[in-house]
């Protein structure tokens, strides 16, 4: 059995729901970080092993196909860094949809369904009433409950949990388990998009500047990786470097040394953020001891994302309710409005700061589209919270562009209620053209 193994098959024996550490696999197995590190990837990729945003590498149940869409309350409670008060026998349980409690209580009952988890505040009557309809609770903001409450968990064997996170972020965390879950297409990596070796021009250290001529009068193209005599990536050559330099000039000279590099199996989304934040056009794709096996460019990715945005999507986060919640005004398209709905608030009823950084980033994002300035990438991210928004309020969002150059945009951000000011943004952003 190789070390891999030995690796997959500790995991596998470790119960659903145990934190997964490198260090602590290599410790306990005896390996090295990287080996540790390489096997929990791979156990991720078999689907027993999950990493869930601020809570770390958790073992989890290897999903049927056909269960895809439900999660357990075990799962829940790692996923949200939860508590659990009571009911502990029922978290083996799966639930089949969760309601977000900022609402009256009536209503909020008329949603609340046995299978289904409650997400509320610290309102112990609607713990009590949600556990009696059959359904889980899940306390957001740290809350306890009243031991009674506790007893009634038990009795119905339903998991009441407390979390420390509001109920928009807990919404999010839990939407994101399940659409990731859902997700039927395979993760896009470079080998399924790159350009490869025999269709791509390159250079070696020793050709001299006149070579580079030559290709670009050949490809129109003015970037080349560099290889040495064994075609291992040495160096990328570029208009920048060779420009004005004599033309007998060896490339190794003037090439930019120890250029970023990816590998087969590197995923499209790494790739495309590599490229916004480094500034890079083409990165050369390599094999074992850095063998140059192609390229992939700016627009192999452009194209990709674009075909994958034109698949139908599974499933919908929290992000994407929000989202489609704005509208443009019948007025002025540069103008937005929203409607604050439960799912868009915290456990006081009112507007979650998460949705509200959602909201002023979509309007941004669409504005930018209405001047054809393509999408953009969030750098900077400054947001002033004037006054709490209540649940039905409708909002205007006024994103107005400040500066925009070929690779970044400034836009500042006001938000109304009421014709009066609740809070602003603004945003520096790097901008993804073709």
């Amino acid at each position: 059995m190789t070390k891999h193994e030995q690796i997959i098959q500790h995991i596998i024996s470790l119960s659903v729901g145990s934190k997964i550490s490198v260090r602590q696999i290599a410790k306990d197995l005896n390996m090295s970080d990287g080996t540790a590190y390489r096997a929990i990837k791979e156990a991720e990729n078999q689907g027993i092993v999950s990493t869930i945003e601020r809570v770390g590498t958790v073992r989890i149940e290897r999903k049927q196909k056909e269960n895809f869409e439900k999660l357990t309350f075990a799962e829940v409670v790692n996923i949200i860094d939860g508590q659990v008060l009571g009911g502990r026998d029922g978290l083996h349980k799966s639930l089949n949809k969760f309601i977000i409690g900022a609402m009256q209580l009536d209503a909020m009952m008329r949603y609340t369904e046995a299978g289904s988890l409650l997400i509320v505040g610290n309102r112990i009557k609607a713990h009590e009433l949600a556990l009696n309809k059959g359904a889980a609770v899940l306390i957001t903001g740290g809350f306890d409950t009243e031991d009674h409450i506790k007893r009634l968990a038990d009795e119905q064997q339903l998991p009441i949990i407390s979390t420390s996170y509001d109920s928009f972020t807990v919404a999010s965390m839990i939407n994101r388990a399940i659409y990731d879950q859902l997700i039927k297409k395979d993760i896009i990596f470079v080998a399924d998009i790159f350009t490869p070796f025999e269709d791509i021009y390159y250079l070696h250290a020793k050709d001299t500047v006149r070579s580079w001529y030559e290709l670009n009068g050949k490809s129109t193209h003015t970037r080349f990786p560099v290889v040495d005599d064994k075609m291992r990536v040495v160096g990328m050559a570029t208009s920048k470097d060779i420009v004005s330099k004599d033309s007998n000039v060896l490339i190794e000279k003037l090439m930019s040394k120890d250029p970023q590099v990816v590998q087969m199996k590197t995923s499209l989304a790494y790739v495309a953020h590599m490229m916004v934040w480094e500034g890079i056009e083409v990165v050369p794709v390599v094999g074992q001891a850095n063998v140059l096996k192609g390229i992939i460019s700016r627009q192999d990715v452009l194209k990709a994302l674009q075909q994958i945005q034109r698949q139908p999507q599974v499933g919908e986060t929290i992000e994407d309710v929000v989202s489609s919640n704005i509208r443009a005004s019948d007025t002025d398209e540069t103008v937005f409005h929203a409607k604050v709905i439960p799912q868009m608030t915290n456990q006081l009823g009112t507007l979650s700061n998460g949705v509200f950084t959602t909201l002023i980033t979509s309007a941004s994002s669409r504005l930018l589209r209405h001047f054809k300035k393509g999408e953009f990438v969030v750098e900077n991210l400054t947001v002033y919270f004037i006054k709490p928004v209540q649940i039905d309020s409708k909002l205007t969002i006024k994103p107005k562009l400040l500066e925009i150059g070929r690779m970044y945009a400034k836009i500042d951000v006001e938000v109304f209620n009421e014709r009066k000011i609740v809070g602003k943004g603004l945003i520096m952003a790097q901008l993804i053209n073709r």
